[in-house]
Parts: structure tokens; C-alpha cells; sequence
């Protein structure tokens, strides 16, 4: 009976022994698996507390439906959506979430349409200063395509988080209208709100830029729903190329942004952990930032000051991106005598600072250079800016995207 008993026992232990194993085995294949998924980041928006003249229109977001237009870089067959709730005080709920196609905005494919899901769960809770990523879906997603995300709310914050500056027309129902295809009849407003990244999986050599910036990166003086910002005329053509196919744009600009303090939204620095370093798969950083903290230059003595503080704030910038392997390109501040920013004062700081630009990142694009009239190197080309001379134009977004080097992100 003993000797019964122990046999037993050593099987026991054997048995264990041989199942530990193969679940180890499992869990090291598992694990292995999943530090092979490769992350990047195809579409993305910089998150601001949206201001009381830029808040949805009526009816607003609570218990009501909400399309919005994205035009993604990079294509892939897996995909997550990055949602958030940031700068709001309250909570928002978004009861059912779904993407597809789109054929004539605001209409979709309702062949392509698909629900996401937050842990298995249609709906999703965003607390106060929180975002979240959604399940993964399997989407065909095409480089460059025009996507669009349709978004049933629940209760939504009085304080939303958001961005303005989408130069983009979403589209607003009444109700639950997210089985919708058609939204002819909807609300519009030219703002994004609550969407703030798209992922895409992909393979190891995909990887993206990440442009931060203030309104000539938003895109001011482009054309609505023409998704064409420098940026995007960058991604273009970097899909174009062969060499550069795989190689994806996040476009982090915000319209009246500053690198030190002060201007629109949380400064470069302020947001800096979020808006870059937080982005999947990014290889290269392109700084377009310093004309708002120039152009608030109250005295002649404070420049050499401020101009000290920009320069401070890249090196931080630089520092923080380095640490993470990647790339940063300086682009130099565009010109700008006759706006409403021009002093005598402000132009010898943006000389200081452009100068420390073109000696101190790892690449320079030159937009100063290109962006500057023959008689008048102070002043922007006379046809290729918004009237202002101070943002460009469309023809001066062109240009501005096709002057970039390829040869930097190869």
C-alpha cells in the first residue's frame, strides 16, 4: 500500500514537472510573440482643452452621434484607436465606436464598417484626464486612405478635450446614428473631438516622424477636407517612394502653440512626453516651433532672452528624443516682416535662434531659406502666403513639403 502510495506521489510530481514545463514553454512563446509585435503610429492629433468658441454645436455630443474625417499615412490589416478624455473634469462615455471607409465624405462603406472594443466592451468610460487605446480590429487600412470614425456618446464632460485645428469637417446626429451611412443631414463643425491616434501593426523596418508644431504644422491657410498641410504633402511623398514607403507622419501641430509658456494649448515642452515620446514606432522628430514665444516679445531687451529660452527648451527636446534613439531635424523659423508679429526686436531674435538651428540638430530643413523672397530675405514669398505674411498658403504648403530632404529618413 506504501509502496502504491509513493508511485503515486513521484507521478504526481512528474506530471507537474511536464506540464510546468510546456507552460513555461507557452508562456516564453507567448511573450516572444507579442515583444514581435511592431506598433507605429499611421494618424495622430495634438489634445488640447478645446475653447468655448470652438465646443461641438448644437445638439453637442451627449446621448448624440459624431463622424469624424481622418486621412491616415500608413496602411496595415491590424489596427487600434487611441481615444481621450484628457482635459475634461468629467467623466464621457462612448457608448459604440465604429470605423469605415469612407466613399463621399460624410457617406461610408457600410461593407467596411466595423465596431470597436474596449476590453471586450462595446462601450468605454473615459475618466477625467484619461485615454485609451481600443481592442485591436482587423481593418484592410490603405496608406493614405480617408477614414472615418463614427462615435455614439453617452454623458459627455463640459470641458472637452479635443482639436480644433482639424481643418477637417466632422458631422454631428441626433441620437444613436452610428449604423448611419449617409450623415447628409448632420450639424457641421470643423473640429475634432476625442479622437487622438491611430496604431497600425506592422513590420519591424515600418516606422513614422512625428512633426510638432504650432499652426504652420496644423495647417492654417490650407484648405478644408483637402488634407493638404506640408505634412501631408510630406507623407505623400514618402509613400510614393519605394525606399520610403514604409515610413509613416503624425502631424502634432497646434495652431498658436509656444515652445516655453504661454500661446494655445500646453506648450511644446509641457506636452512633449505625450505627443512624442508616447507615439509607436517613431525613428525621426521634426521641430517647427519658436514664432509664437518670438512674436510675444513685449521689449527689445527681453529677446536675447527669449530667444536664450527657445534654444534651452530644443536642447531639452533633443536630449529626451535622443535618449529614446531618435533622430532630430530642426526646421528653421519662416520669415516674417509685414505680419502682425514683426519688430526689429523679434526679427534679431529669430535670427539668434535660427542660427543655433542650423548648428545644433542632427539635420536642418531650411525653411527660411525656401519660404524667403529674393528682394526681401526678411519677408515671405509674395504668392505664397494666407495674406497675413505670416502663414502660408496652400500653394506655400506645397512647397514646403516637397523641399524636405527624402534622403533624411533613409
Amino acid at each position: 500500500m506504501i509502496i502504491r502510495y509513493l508511485k503515486y506521489i513521484l507521478f504526481v510530481q512528474f506530471f507537474v514537472l511536464v506540464m510546468g514545463c510546456k507552460t513555461n514553454q507557452t508562456l516564453v512563446k507567448s511573450s516572444k510573440k507579442a515583444a514581435d509585435v511592431n506598433w507605429v503610429g499611421s494618424w495622430a492629433c495634438a489634445q488640447m482643452l478645446v475653447e468655448t468658441n470652438n465646443m461641438p454645436p448644437d445638439p453637442g455630443l451627449a446621448e448624440n452621434t459624431l463622424r469624424q474625417i481622418i486621412k491616415v499615412s500608413i496602411g496595415g490589416d491590424n489596427i487600434r484607436l487611441r481615444f481621450s478624455n484628457l482635459f475634461s473634469d468629467q467623466p464621457t462615455v462612448l457608448k459604440k465606436i465604429s470605423i469605415a471607409n469612407v466613399i463621399n465624405a460624410p457617406a461610408i462603406d457600410k461593407n467596411t464598417q466595423q465596431i470597436l472594443s474596449f476590453n471586450g466592451n462595446q462601450e468605454i468610460t473615459l475618466n477625467p484626464g484619461q485615454d485609451v487605446f481600443s481592442d485591436v480590429v482587423n481593418f484592410q487600412l490603405k496608406p493614405g486612405q480617408l477614414l472615418a470614425i463614427t462615435i455614439y456618446y453617452g454623458a459627455a464632460s463640459q470641458k472637452t478635450s479635443g482639436h480644433p485645428g482639424s481643418r477637417t469637417t466632422s458631422y454631428i446626429l441626433t441620437g444613436d446614428n452610428v449604423n448611419n451611412a449617409d450623415f447628409s443631414d448632420a450639424v457641421k463643425t470643423d473640429h475634432w473631438y476625442s479622437i487622438m491616434g491611430l496604431d497600425v501593426m506592422a513590420s519591424k523596418e515600418t516606422s513614422n516622424i512625428v512633426c510638432l508644431g504650432n499652426s504652420i504644422t496644423d495647417g492654417r491657410g490650407s484648405g478644408t477636407n483637402k488634407q493638404n498641410r506640408w505634412t501631408d504633402i510630406l507623407a505623400a511623398r514618402l509613400s510614393a517612394d519605394n525606399t520610403t514607403k514604409h515610413i509613416g507622419v503624425l502631424n502634432l501641430g497646434i495652431g498658436g502653440n509656444c515652445v516655453v509658456k504661454g500661446g494655445l494649448g500646453p506648450t511644446a515642452l509641457d506636452r512633449f512626453d505625450r505627443d512624442v515620446l508616447s507615439q509607436a514606432g517613431t525613428k525621426w522628430l521634426v521641430i517647427l516651433e519658436g514664432i509664437n514665444d518670438i512674436g510675444g516679445i513685449k521689449r527689445a531687451e527681453d529677446a536675447p532672452v527669449k530667444a536664450q529660452e527657445i534654444i534651452d527648451a530644443y536642447k531639452v527636446m533633443i536630449e529626451k528624443a535622443h535618449a529614446r534613439d531618435i533622430k532630430v531635424y530642426g526646421c528653421t523659423i519662416l520669415p516674417f516682416q509685414k505680419s502682425f508679429y514683426d519688430a526689429p526686436f523679434k526679427q534679431d531674435a529669430r535670427d539668434i535662434v535660427n542660427a543655433w538651428i542650423r548648428n545644433n540638430f542632427d539635420a536642418v530643413i531650411d525653411f527660411d531659406k525656401e519660404m524667403a523672397s529674393e528682394a526681401d530675405p526678411k519677408t515671405i514669398l509674395s504668392n505664397m502666403h494666407d495674406g497675413d505674411f505670416l502663414h502660408p498658403n496652400e500653394l506655400g504648403y506645397k512647397r514646403m513639403g516637397e523641399v524636405v530632404d527624402l534622403n533624411l529618413f533613409k
